[in-house]
């Protein structure tokens, strides 16, 4: 029935819904923003939170403590990190970004299939003890491994051998062996230039490394999200190449499950997308993130904390988070 609906309507029913959840959370949430504000955190557009990044447990090559400190010296104020369909690194960055003076809020980037393709989903703000959201990103993990041996075959196929070993030379942890950790190992070994080379050659769909996974589904991601407290965003929606009504497809069916937020400026997008985005956020009542994607300081397309702020008529999705934000 939403896909029948027009933009207007799901605008409108985007912001009835926040309008509710405003009514119903003011006291509690008054008292949060209340909160920040005496430890100097002041939750506006302008904050420079950074809610997208990873780590070693994922395919980022700092560690959880490192990021804080990249973070803190960037100026971030508020802190996400996002690992990969992973939170085992989330007590320690809780404990490093309280050690270097941070805010910080829950992180993770869930991969889901829709349409075909693979969509990021970060969630912010939920318990990371939560046993659904713990299984349901353990049961999306599944399966790298075999996946990972299939790649390292195919490129063997083309001339590169003894990938799989070489991959696992970059990983920090054993169940989320990923394209990235391969790019890695053939940069080092001379086969591209960069990651960016080695993913146009062997690494995306129809080239000779690329073998597809099974992830999640859009619903199962943005519910195990929500369910555990937090919020759904979509991330960096410029990336994906959709076509207008594509786009139209996703933002409605991921607002049908109840997610809630859309990533406006993160490390991928043009000036021109921070500018599409923040409308999108507006036409459909989404709430704005914004995240550098940090990954690597030799790789990333910009470091932590170095992205221009959220424009000031956006909703910030932390300042629905308040009472979730760590100190």
């Amino acid at each position: 029935m939403l896909a029948a609906l027009s933009r207007k309507h799901i605008a409108c029913a985007g912001r009835l819904g926040a309008a509710r959840r405003s009514s119903r959370n003011t006291l509690r949430g008054a008292a949060a923003l209340t909160a920040c504000e005496n430890r100097g955190v002041n939750l506006d557009a302008s904050l420079n939170a950074d809610l997208h990044c990873h780590s070693v447990v994922s395919d980022g090559t700092l560690t959880p403590e490192a990021l804080a400190e990249r973070a803190k010296a960037g100026g971030v104020q508020l802190w996400s990190l996002t690992d990969h369909d992973e939170i085992g690194g989330q007590q320690r960055a809780i404990d490093a970004a309280r050690a270097a003076g941070l805010a910080y809020l829950t992180g993770t980037e869930i991969s889901v299939s829709f349409a075909g393709r693979v969509v990021h989903i970060v969630g912010l703000g939920f318990d990371h003890e939560a046993p659904e959201l713990i299984e349901g990103l353990r049961a999306t993990r599944g399966g790298r491994g075999a996946r990972a041996r299939e790649m390292a075959a195919s490129l063997a196929r083309v001339g590169i051998h003894g990938a799989f070993e070489g991959a696992l030379q970059y990983v920090g942890n054993p169940e989320l062996i990923s394209r990235t950790h391969f790019a890695r190992f053939l940069v080092d070994a001379g086969h591209c230039s960069d990651v960016p080379e080695v993913f146009r050659r062997y690494l995306t769909d129809g080239k000779p490394g690329f073998v597809p996974h099974k992830w999640a589904a859009l619903k199962d991601a943005v519910g195990w999200i929500t369910r555990a407290g937090g919020i759904a965003v979509i991330a960096h929606p410029g990336r994906y190449g959709f076509t207008p009504t594509e786009e139209y497809a996703l933002i409605t069916e991921f607002m049908t499950h109840g997610g809630r937020g859309i990533e406006v400026v993160t490390g991928s997008h043009t000036a021109a997308e921070f500018q599409q985005y923040a409308d999108t956020a507006l036409e459909f009542g989404l709430l704005a993130s914004r995240g550098s994607d940090f990954h690597c300081p030799d790789e990333s397309r910009t470091d932590l904390g170095a992205l221009p702020p959220l424009a000031d008529r956006l909703t910030p999705v932390w300042a629905e988070l308040a009472e979730r934000i760590k100190h």
